[in-house]
C-alpha cells in the first residue's frame, strides 16, 4: 500500500472507529464503573470479533453475507435481541452497585470481554462496513498484504477509540461519587444501549 493511499484511509478509518456505537458506550461504561485498564482490555473481545469480520471480508465471505437477505435479517434480530436485553442488564445492575470502582463491584473481565464480542459480531452494519469500506484502499496486486495492513490499522485505531472511551467514562466516574449521579449515568447508559438495539431492528439491508 503506498503511502499516499495510507493517509486517506486513516483518517477515514479513524473516524469509523470513534463513532458512537454500541461497542464504544461499553467502553465508556466499564471505563465509569471498572476503570480504564479494564475497559481497555475487555475490548479484546471486539478486537477479536473485527478481526474475523475482517478475515471474511477478504476471503470474499463477508460480500455474501451482505448480498444474503436472509443471512442479514437473522443476524440483525439476534444482534438487536442481544443490544436490548444487554441495556436492560446495565438498567437492573446499576441499581446494585453502591460505589463505582470498589472492589466489590467489579465484574469477571471474561464476562465483560464476552460481552464486547457479542455486541460487534451481533451487528451486520459492521460487516456491511467493512465490505463497502475496506476494498478501496486494496490493491489488487498485493491482495493479501493490503487486507492484513488495512485491517491492523483498523484494529490498531479501535484500541486509541477504546482508550478515548475508556478515559471519558473514567472522568465521569468523579460524578458518579454521588449515588444519585451514578444511577443517572448508569440508566443512560442502559437506555442509548436499548435505543441501539431498536435502531438495529429498523436497519435495512442496502439494495
Amino acid at each position: 500500500m503506498s503511502w499516499s493511499v495510507l493517509l486517506l484511509f486513516v483518517p477515514a478509518c479513524f473516524a469509523l472507529n470513534m463513532a458512537f456505537g454500541p461497542n464504544n458506550l461499553l467502553s465508556l461504561t466499564y471505563g465509569l464503573q471498572d476503570g480504564v485498564r479494564t475497559a481497555v482490555m475487555a475490548s479484546a473481545g471486539r478486537l477479536v470479533a473485527f478481526a474475523v469480520m475482517i478475515a471474511l471480508t477478504a476471503l470474499g465471505v463477508g460480500a455474501v453475507l451482505a448480498a444474503s437477505e436472509a443471512a442479514f435479517t437473522i443476524l440483525k434480530w439476534a444482534g438487536a435481541a442481544y443490544l436490548i436485553w444487554l441495556g436492560i442488564r446495565i438498567l437492573r445492575g446499576g441499581a446494585a452497585i453502591e460505589t463505582p470502582l470498589t472492589s466489590g463491584s467489579r465484574r469477571p473481565l471474561k464476562a465483560l470481554a464476552l460481552q464486547e464480542f457479542w455486541t460487534a459480531i451481533g451487528n451486520p452494519k459492521a460487516i456491511l462496513i467493512f465490505t463497502a469500506f475496506l476494498p478501496q484502499f486494496i490493491e489488487p496486486g498485493a491482495y493479501w498484504l493490503s487486507f492484513a495492513v488495512v485491517g491492523a490499522v483498523f484494529l490498531a485505531l479501535e484500541v486509541v477509540a477504546v482508550f478515548f472511551y475508556a478515559v471519558l467514562g473514567h472522568r465521569l466516574n468523579r460524578l458518579s461519587r454521588n449515588r444519585n449521579v451514578f444511577g443517572w449515568l448508569n440508566r443512560l447508559s442502559g437506555t442509548t444501549m436499548i435505543g441501539f438495539g431498536i435502531a438495529l431492528l429498523l436497519t435495512r439491508r442496502p439494495a
